[in-house]
């Protein structure tokens, strides 16, 4: 019997072997599907890395799978993650603002929130256009890497009901790119 065997002590483990590369970047792609088809997602754990886990567990739980873009407005932007569907739910779970400088452009993806800036859960929108009055304002996590016709196809809800929609689109699906098989 050795030294180490009576001892009992372990060999040293080998340490983990880091991801590469190909796996990183899809640990951090969304894939959301729209009913026209795929949306790809590049994820920013380096803006907003609290929101960035946060909607990866919701989406590996399926919990975006079926939710409504209850409220989309022309020009501006298409909302939704309220299982509920108008707008007013969510997880469960409220999340500390990790507000930055990245822009509000094309096909940024922003969580929403109520008046109190640590209250955003589930809810999330995808903005069409420009939207400097958010920069600051909301948690930015994402940007829209391939697909954005996609999300200007969404359907668009009234002006006067504050683009609320009636008969709305669905998210068919929401995925973590590392869970698809053959994923990119």
């Amino acid at each position: 019997m050795s030294l180490r065997q009576a001892l009992k002590i372990q060999e040293p483990c080998a340490a983990p072997t880091p991801p590469n590369k190909k796996d990183r970047k899809l640990e951090n792609t969304l894939y959301l599907e729209l009913k026209d088809g795929r949306v790809v997602i590049d994820l920013l754990p380096d803006v907003a890395p609290n929101h960035v886990s946060r909607i990866k567990e919701l989406a590996r739980d399926g919990f975006y799978d079926g939710l409504k873009f209850h409220r989309v407005i022309e020009g501006f932007m298409a909302q939704t993650g309220d299982p509920g569907g108008d707008g007013t739910g969510g997880s469960g779970q409220n999340l500390t603002a990790e507000f930055s400088k990245v822009p509000h452009e094309r096909g940024t993806l922003s969580m929403a929130r109520a008046a109190d800036p640590n209250s955003a859960d589930s809810q999330f929108f995808i903005v069409f256009a420009r939207a400097p009055h958010l920069d600051g304002q909301y948690t930015v996590w994402g940007q829209v890497r391939d697909g954005m016709d996609y999300v200007d196809q969404i359907k668009k809800g009234s002006a006067i009901s504050n683009g609320s929609v009636d008969d709305p689109d669905i998210i068919v699906s929401m995925k973590v790119a590392a869970d698809v098989e053959g994923g990119e």
